[in-house]
């Protein structure tokens, strides 16, 4: 498919084939999207729960009791689930601990290069931080950045999603014992394979989008 047929492909699954799972080898692809997602000074600023077994989607799905009920089938009767994490915090520990990794990965041909990147980091997040007071925010839109290549992503490989922000985070939170590792839930995205009777499917509802007219000005 080219990028406007996966984009006319995808939509948000409402009902999943329980039958159909995703192979080993597709997996592995999912993991990589999730894991080279970009993010604001590579940050990386998250943690990924990928439940397969039914024992792992039952732990999710407690996130969708009570008022969010009505998202629990399509946890539990996805192939797998992920639960999209943010960190709650980027200290000096942290940000030292991404510098390593990029330079053992080859980022940085000079001693020079490698303090400006650590400067920049810290330059970013203090900015955040201190000025406009929204660290953990700024923190969690790169997580949003990774779930929308995701979304895209996994359409490419033929692979159905539903993300779901109905989910109860403080319940998942202590489920998964996140807080204390310094990270907190925020989405949860099902993926697997359509049902033929899924009436949110493109070929019964039809999907909307505004004009180009009006959300386009080209200058």
């Amino acid at each position: 498919m080219n990028l406007k047929e996966i984009l006319n492909w995808r939509y948000t699954t409402k009902e999943f084939d329980t039958t159909k799972k995703i192979s080993k080898l597709d997996m592995g692809q999912v993991k990589n999207l999730l894991r080279m997602s970009p993010s604001s000074v590579n940050l990386q600023p998250w943690h990924f729960i990928i439940a397969e077994t039914e024992e792992g989607k039952e732990r999710i799905a407690k996130g969708t009791k009570g008022f969010f009920h009505f998202n629990e089938p399509k946890v539990v009767n996805a192939s797998a689930v992920v639960l999209f994490c943010s960190r709650t915090s980027a200290d000096e520990d942290y940000m030292k601990h991404l510098l390593e990794v990029q330079d053992k990965d080859g980022r940085f041909p000079t001693e020079d290069i490698k303090n400006g990147m650590y400067g920049g980091m810290n330059a970013f997040a203090d900015i955040h931080k201190y000025d406009l007071k929204d660290l953990q925010h700024w923190m969690e839109k790169q997580v949003y950045l990774n779930i929308g290549s995701f979304l895209l992503g996994v359409a490419s490989l033929g692979i159905d999603a539903t993300p779901m922000e109905g989910i109860d985070v403080k319940a998942l939170d202590e489920e998964f014992g996140l807080r204390a590792k310094g990270f907190t839930s925020l989405v949860a995205v099902s993926i697997g394979y359509r049902t033929t009777t899924d009436f949110n499917s493109t070929d019964k509802t039809p999907k909307s989008r505004l004009l180009e007219s009006e959300i386009f000005t080209e200058i």
